[in-house]
């Protein structure tokens, strides 16, 4: 067990590269099951997640091996079916794109039901419906989830009930390898379900229509091996580009795609921020005034779930009161808490927070809730005054790479220690 130490306050200024998205990469090493042949995959992040689904293929038979640091050989030709155990499941969300990447493959596939960050009901039953209507039989037993299709899964048309990134990528991967043209509606639109079609058409798939209301799948007879370069990670280069901001510092964040970036750079520029955009980098110039705002999450294009605590954080520095609606989890505001033993005055009612700002925040020992709270966690530290101790950081490390050496080299006064 080891803990994060901030002294605080710092301002941040540098440049900061951002590594690959880590939501594109967790579907993307699970859809290389698929493939007959090597892929290698460039861009990819080093963090737990992905060394969690490299363990699971690793445990199927594939062979993975490192070009580079940033650059995987993923071969799965030989690898065998096999079921999933909960040891393996249990330790990160998105082990479920395995039971699509099976079901397309074998016409089988079981897995224990996925763990990950606790911030909220996260049900598969729009998986589910999709496994379904492409043919597939889905049974839910003791922590387990089994599909099957004996004869193949077949193309359908796919409406989800709700919009569900998760639900939009496994039902595209299974789909891949179905008989005919799958019709996918009122599907999540998020960067990264692009980058998985991408992927997925680079290695021999038929996918048109990601990043739109509706996608459509023709099915193939196979898939084989390629290269791909992931694109880099929206809710990362967000976050620096928050810490800058609420730091008021002076940082460039590089190796981004500012069309991603939109909806982030909007709400800062709206709060006083300097924004700077240019072909593949955005400079953030911090200010002494910063201007409150109100936030409601939503799917893409909209403000993403995933920056809310990040944002949080910024608004208790902002002059007057500010509102987050967090429209997606309902277990999102776990991190309120944790930033009130800091001084934040912050209060939830329903899907609502409250924040009021000109606070003072002052180190105090708190925990990473989840992966983002983690995340809101460090910029409070690096704006607080005295030394901040934050525990609980396997949840960072879930989505982060080298988080402490990229804080470190913009400024901060950061370090890892054993509890």
């Amino acid at each position: 067990m080891r803990k994060i130490i901030i002294n605080g306050p710092c301002r941040l200024s540098g440049d900061v590269e951002i590594s690959g998205a880590k939501n594109a990469i967790v579907a993307i090493l699970p859809a290389t099951v698929m493939v007959h042949g090597k892929c290698t995959i460039e861009n990819v992040p080093q963090i737990s997640d992905v060394a969690n689904i490299l363990e699971i293929l690793r445990y199927m038979g594939a062979s993975v091996k490192h070009i580079n640091s940033k650059t995987l050989e993923i071969d799965c030709t030989d690898i065998k079916k096999v079921e999933i155990p909960y040891d393996l499941a249990r330790r990160f969300r998105a082990s479920y794109y395995f039971l699509s990447a099976m079901l397309g493959r074998w016409g089988e596939a079981t897995a224990a039901m996925p763990g990950g960050c606790s911030i909220g009901l996260r049900p598969i039953d729009q998986h589910i419906k999709g496994f379904e209507r492409l043919g597939a039989t889905v049974d839910l037993e003791r922590g387990n989830v089994h599909a099957k299709c004996e004869n193949g899964l077949i193309a359908n048309k796919v409406y989800f009930d709700v919009v569900s990134v998760g639900a939009t990528i496994n039902v595209m991967m299974a789909a891949v390898l179905a008989k005919g043209m799958t019709v996918l509606e009122n599907v999540a639109k998020e960067p990264h379900i692009v980058d998985v079609a991408n992927f997925l058409n680079s290695m021999g798939a038929n996918i048109s229509g990601a990043g739109t209301d509706i996608i459509k799948v023709r099915g193939v007879e196979k898939l084989t091996g390629g290269s791909y370069a992931a694109i880099p990670d929206q809710i990362e280069a967000g976050t620096f580009m928050v810490a800058a901001a609420a730091t008021k510092g002076d940082v460039t964040v590089k190796n981004i795609i500012p069309k991603h970036m939109e909806c982030i750079s909007r709400k800062l520029a709206e709060m006083n921020i300097g924004i700077a955009e240019f072909d593949d980098y955005i400079r953030v110039m911090g200010t002494d005034n910063i201007e409150s705002a109100s936030v409601k999450t939503m799917p893409y294009p909209g403000f993403p779930t995933d920056m809310h605590p990040q944002m949080a954080v910024l608004m208790t520095l902002a002059d007057g009161t500010s509102r987050i609606t967090e429209n997606i989890w309902e277990s999102r505001f776990k991190y309120v808490d944790e930033l009130r033993k800091m001084g934040a005055d912050i209060s939830v009612s329903g899907n609502v927070a409250t924040i009021g700002g000109n606070s003072e925040l002052l180190s105090a020992p708190i925990r990473a809730c989840d992966l983002r709270a983690g995340a809101a966690m460090i910029i409070a530290a690096l704006c607080a005054k005295g030394t901040t101790e934050i525990e609980e950081i396997q949840f960072i490390e879930r989505g982060y790479e080298n988080i402490i050496e990229k804080f470190r080299s913009l400024g901060a006064d950061i370090r890892i220690a054993d509890l």
